[in-house]
């Protein structure tokens, strides 16, 4: 009875502290554009929900070797990458936190996929909005596992650094990747109209040319072409902080992510990105489904009057 008691204030213990930080960073982002509370509650829900496939992932490496991050980059941990005179980085190091960085990054932008019912976005701030959302509930999961640990293997009073760490880089590093992946996703999720314009300003001939190579829509293609550029902006920034911390240049680290919260910040600001871009057709997607792949057949709006 009393060790159950123990895990139960262990528990309610490591879920307050992870709900200070999000309760913190949340407040800051969510009141610059406030969103549909249910959509958000689900948002949040399922970005916490992400973190289980990684740890069911990572259980695997013990019954399929072949699967972990680390044995894949194994062949390549004495070729080095020169990035100055005093630093060098393995490139297992960098393969491995792309691995780990990407099924990360992946699994928020699923979360965001699923809760995405079409409706819920207005503009491009609320992608960025709703990314942050599901990676302030990622890392809610994740500290709430993290403070857990220490607390079970080294007791109380070893919580306070890692809290303050967690709550104030680990925390602000996953909004920071999620909300620029955000933007990304805004985009592609108004491939049609953004593409127009960028058409009319004579921008993506690129995009008409590959239309009639392989006879895909443009506005796919459009679409597809940013989600690929946000998977890969957001991966590799997840994995430069990764590799900040393996190979102890922490120092790095604020200058890094005081980076990163001023591009959120111009993010937010943009006028384009908080442009209401609308239907001009009922049943009409701006991007192919998120579900299906496909856009609904136009129907125009018959008003009233």
């Amino acid at each position: 009875m009393q060790y159950l008691d123990g895990a139960f204030w262990q528990v309610a213990g490591s879920i307050f502290l992870a709900l200070i930080p999000a309760y913190i960073w949340g407040y800051i982002y969510y009141r610059k554009n406030p969103e549909d509370r249910k959509m958000t509650a689900l948002t949040f829900l399922l970005g916490g929900l992400a973190v289980f496939p990684i740890i069911l992932y990572k259980m695997s490496w013990k019954y399929i070797p072949w699967l972990n991050a680390f044995k894949i980059a194994e062949p390549y941990q004495n070729t080095f990458i020169n990035i100055s005179e005093l630093v060098s980085i393995p490139l297992s190091v960098i393969i491995t936190f792309m691995i780990v960085g990407m099924i990360e990054e992946l699994m928020k932008l699923l979360s965001v996929k699923v809760a995405d019912d079409d409706e819920g976005f207005r503009n491009i701030d609320d992608s960025i909005e709703f990314f942050i959302i599901a990676a302030l509930g990622f890392s809610f999961t994740e500290n709430i596992l993290y403070f857990y640990n220490i607390w079970e293997i080294e007791g109380p009073s070893h919580i306070f650094l890692p809290f303050l760490f967690r709550s104030t880089f680990s925390t602000f590093a996953h909004i920071m990747f999620s909300g620029i992946f955000g933007y990304y996703y805004g985009i592609a999720h108004f491939a049609k109209p953004i593409l127009q314009e960028e058409i009319r300003e004579n921008r993506h001939h690129w995009t008409k040319f590959l239309h009639k190579i392989f006879n895909t829509k443009g506005e796919k293609m459009f679409h597809e072409e940013k989600i690929l550029e946000g998977t890969i902006v957001a991966v590799g920034l997840h994995a430069i902080f990764n590799i900040f911390l393996e190979i102890n240049l922490t120092f790095l680290i604020v200058p890094f992510l005081v980076g990163g919260y001023i591009t959120l910040n111009y993010l937010f600001a943009k006028k384009e990105d908080r442009k209401v871009y609308g239907k001009l057709y009922s049943g009409v997607r701006n991007h192919p489904h998120p579900k299906s792949g496909v856009h609904f057949v136009p129907r125009p709006i018959h008003v009233k009057g």
